[in-house]
């Protein structure tokens, strides 16, 4: 996904050295970088981190990349198609190098960690190589690039998690912003690169996070996503009074900031999400009632194979845990299929998990080895590609199922409605979500709303992965 896709302006309009700074009103730059973003919602919070330092450094953000002086990609290696769409347009940027002399072509996040020498040497595609813990010096990386030099840092913090820069929200709809909370995951599942490309965890000063999103608030964002590899880890000590602040503690704190604030997280691991955590989400209206609770198999054979540390016994109680604490709440999962070894039984098993759990939707992949992990060193991956992909396509088909069923049951019921834009089919109507993460289209009428207005909403119907409704005026 493009963090940027289009400009409108022409190429001089663009080059007159005006650009919006979200942190301030306009300034006057005279280089401007573009930037694409791929993968998790960290890679694009971290792409905000990075345009907060250019434009402390004289660089101004553009949509259109043929008028940059720099063009930069943050990249994801979770999955080898994200891998393989990003050398693609890569290799794209290079033949606007070849047209442009003196313009940079950077690297950012996993794969800049994974995959630097062969950018840099053997394919030849970029000549800034950025991991996700040095980005604060890109500017010095970008003066060594400019004399022909290849520049690269990749090396991982235990310290650094941004917590003093304020983001640049790129491409924002100004309703709502992600905020990172910690950096890094200390779990080690077999399958996952990212302890690897990002580091141990770590987590961010409570204070400066709460400062971050009460910013956010007063400048017109009605909803804060609260971002880590596993939030439920997080865990803080204030030095100067020897006292911690939990996951918990912290959700609390930003959903008192004013009820009219949305707040939302991701991701959970099953392991780490506590009673704590449930009751704080059910004491605050404020705080949405949706919780993203990776699975990623129903076989307690193959989770323990993935290092996962839970067996579907345990998951599911942690499901009927959250439904008890929470009987209004939405859930979704991660589910891979075609792990190592895995059998029809294994298989039959995440069906069955998928059913129990009655997810409202999931994010459904198959299993794609990344070098470096776990799995790669220890297992062979030995399920052919064609049963993984038919057996995808079986868990897509069972959630379809369990999602029509979710929304049917909607149907009927008044959900408040936060206004994120237009409808993308039509701008005729609004569309927004509901606290379980649901997004809901209305018309707009004759009514006086605007984006960032809570409306209530009755859902009149439904389709694969919206419900639609009209204005209540209960």
């Amino acid at each position: 996904m493009e963090l940027y896709a289009n400009d409108t302006k022409t190429h001089d309009e663009a080059r007159q050295g005006e650009a919006f700074a979200s942190n301030g009103p306009k300034k006057h730059f005279d280089k401007f970088f573009y930037v694409e973003s791929y993968g998790c919602a960290m890679n694009f919070a971290d792409s905000e981190v990075v345009a907060s330092i250019l434009e402390t450094n004289g660089y101004g953000s553009t949509r259109n990349a043929e008028i940059a002086d720099l063009i930069l990609v943050n990249t994801c290696s979770v999955r080898e198609k994200a891998e393989q769409t990003v050398r693609k347009r890569l290799t794209e940027f290079r033949k606007l190098k070849t047209a442009k002399p003196g313009l940079l072509v950077g690297i950012l996040g996993c794969m800049a960690e994974r995959l630097k020498s062969q950018l840099l040497e053997e394919e030849k595609l970029v000549d800034i190589v950025v991991g996700p813990d040095a980005y604060r010096t890109l500017p010095d990386l970008i003066a060594e690039a400019g004399t022909g030099q290849k520049a690269v840092n990749v090396i991982l913090s235990r310290d650094e998690t941004y917590g003093d820069i304020a983001p640049v929200r790129l491409d924002s709809n100004g309703i709502s912003g992600f905020v990172s909370i910690m950096r890094g995951c200390n779990n080690m599942c077999s399958f996952c690169v990212v302890p690897f490309t990002r580091g141990r965890e770590r987590s961010r000063d409570a204070f400066s996070i709460v400062a971050e999103c009460r910013d956010l608030f007063e400048k017109g964002y009605k909803e804060i996503t609260l971002l880590g590899q596993n939030v439920d880890s997080y865990y803080w000590n204030n030095p100067e009074t020897n006292t911690s602040v939990t996951f918990a503690q912290l959700l609390e704190s930003v959903a008192q900031i004013d009820i009219s604030l949305r707040v939302r997280f991701s991701t959970s691991h099953p392991k780490d999400i506590t009673d704590e955590v449930l009751f704080t989400m059910a004491k605050y209206y404020n705080i949405c009632k949706y919780i993203h609770l990776p699975v990623q198999s129903g076989s307690t054979r193959i989770l323990q194979l993935m290092n996962r540390t839970y067996t579907r016994e345990w998951y599911l109680s942690k499901v009927a845990r959250i439904k008890e604490i929470m009987p209004e709440a939405s859930v979704s999962a991660d589910i891979i299929a075609g792990f190592c070894t895995e059998t029809e039984e294994d298989h039959q098993d995440t069906i069955r998990i998928m059913k129990e759990a009655n997810y409202d939707y999931s994010y459904m992949y198959f299993y794609s080895e990344r070098p470096g992990t776990l799995a790669a060193k220890r297992y062979e991956d030995d399920i052919p590609e064609e049963v993984k992909k038919r057996r995808l396509q079986e868990i897509v088909d069972v959630q379809w199922v369990l999602s029509n069923e979710s929304n049917k049951k909607d149907v009927g019921k008044i959900f408040e409605v936060l206004i994120e834009g237009n409808s993308k089919k039509s701008t005729e109507d609004w569309m927004g979500r509901n606290s379980q993460n649901k997004v809901i289209v209305f018309p707009k009428g004759m009514h006086d709303f605007k984006k960032g207005d809570y409306v209530n909403v009755l859902v009149t119907d439904f389709t694969k992965g919206t419900l639609l409704g009209t204005v209540s005026n209960k």
